[in-house]
């Protein structure tokens, strides 16, 4: 039996109605993770073939456990998006200054938003942005209607902006492409006759070409545990994490793949693991369980918000979503996190008590790490549902640690024993949640939760 596991029989059985046997392993953790972020999946980067062999294997795993396939194509969610790549040739901006016409030097300037542009002598708007940039766009006509987009955006700063990713950044296929190219500026020339005449007017000419567009198809990866209960079979709780990470480093010397083994191999691990754990308990809880690993939250949260604009069981039908992330890692910068779990929001709803009593029964704890859990509530898939009006958390144990995002986050560095103790927790918590008539509810005295509450209501 493992170090951290004799005690969890006993434990268990005094989880008053728990189903779950202690079947999430530390191997089959260790198995999952050094799969998910060996160097052969080059860091899984949205779109790469290393995310389709991850999410060939996650689909295996879900089949292999007994999960029911639950997207359009067997067990995976497909979605069309574009790869959009700012075209520059051709591109000409001038900038006219008081009087003054300063042509931008195309090596200084980003197209942060590609879209085409066409203008001659169009006026411009001065405000001051952030961190002393200087915001430019064409000014709103009286009675313009409320879906109004100026004609182009400019951003014009000492420095050049600092990349999110080294990848064409990617589109929902579905959703109307923006009409209004944003660029972000640097030009030394531009931004000092800004700043010598404050109040001179200002007023562009700009030919941008519009930007290449190649189709690629995405897919989150999602299997579901039926209900068992005829009132509740048709609520689902969601169990998600997210499969992609940062991909390859395009230069330098020495280890270049980001293998992404905390972030996030192993909440995708986690929930492999503890899918199987559920799905082999003797009795299947009342509501079902579907589990969704993400394409893109490195890319801002693309696969959620996917799904969240494509649900797979009905949004007003999810009582509540539990994201995975970063729950290998024990070393986190502040101290270390032994038998901890943390979750972001954690007084955002009641999802904090549940969790409370399953570590309990896990031999662990749930703290409120405020205030970084409150921070990190926005920072991964989960605010994609909250924004939809779906009480839900993030659950972790190390917000920030050595290798965030950087080459090193490799698997030999994850402590599975707690992984495994930490899964069982979260499997207790799932199992309560999908068994209680009572969903889980958002604080409402927790003025943060104000604007998700109105979406819920929305919802509902």
């Amino acid at each position: 039996m493992r170090p951290h596991a004799a005690p969890l029989v006993a434990l268990l059985a005094a989880y008053a109605g728990a189903q779950t046997v202690p079947r999430i392993s530390a191997g089959d953790l260790k198995a999952d993770v050094s799969f998910l972020a060996s160097d052969a999946l080059e860091g899984r980067a949205t779109p790469s073939k290393g995310l389709e062999v991850a999410a060939e294997y996650i689909a295996s795993e879900f089949r292999r456990v007994g999960l029911e396939p639950a997207g359009d194509d067997g067990y995976f969610q497909s979605a069309a998006f574009d790869e959009v790549t700012p075209n520059l040739d051709g591109l000409r901006l001038t900038l006219e200054i008081g009087g003054q016409e300063v042509a931008v030097d195309p090596k200084a300037l980003a197209l942060t938003t590609p879209a085409a542009a066409n203008l001659d002598h169009a006026p411009l708007e001065r405000t001051t942005g952030p961190r002393g940039t200087i915001l430019l766009q064409t000014p709103r006509p009286a009675g313009a209607p409320p879906d109004w987009t100026p004609a182009i955006a400019i951003q014009i700063a000492a420095q050049p902006p600092r990349a999110a990713s080294e990848r064409p950044p990617l589109r929902d296929a579905s959703t109307p492409a923006p009409s209004t190219p944003a660029l972000a500026i640097w030009d030394a020339a531009a931004r000092a006759a800004l700043v010598a005449a404050p109040s001179a007017p200002v007023a562009v000419s700009a030919r941008i070409p519009p930007p290449r567009i190649q189709p690629v198809k995405l897919r989150n990866v999602a299997g579901i545990l039926p209900g068992s209960d005829p009132a509740l079979k048709d609520t689902c709780l969601l169990l998600t994490a997210h499969y992609d990470h940062l991909g390859v480093r395009a230069s330098g010397e020495g280890d270049r793949i980001y293998n992404g083994a905390n972030d996030d191999a192993s909440g995708t691990a986690s929930i492999i693991e503890i899918a199987r754990a559920l799905a082999a308990a003797p009795s299947r809880p009342k509501r079902a369980i579907l589990f969704v690993a993400f394409f893109g939250e490195e890319l801002g949260g693309l696969g959620s918000l996917y799904y969240v604009h494509h649900p797979l069981v009905p949004l007003a039908k999810t009582v509540a979503e539990i994201n995975l992330e970063q729950l290998g890692r024990t070393d986190d910068s502040e101290h270390p996190k032994i038998r901890e779990l943390n979750l972001t929001g954690f007084q955002y709803t009641t999802l904090g008590a549940t969790f409370q009593k399953a570590a309990e029964a896990a031999g662990i704890r749930a703290v409120d790490d405020a205030p970084s859990g409150d921070s990190y509530f926005a920072r991964s898939d989960n605010v994609r549902f909250a924004e939809a009006g779906i009480p839900d958390t993030t659950a972790s144990v190390a917000y920030e640690f050595p290798d965030y995002h950087a080459v090193g986050d490799e698997w030999p560095k994850l402590d599975y024993e707690n992984m495994a103790l930490v899964d069982l927790a979260i499997a207790l918590a799932a199992e309560s949640i999908a068994g209680d008539p009572a969903p889980p509810q958002w604080n409402a005295a927790n003025p943060r939760t104000a604007r998700y509450i109105k979406a819920q209501q929305t919802l509902h």
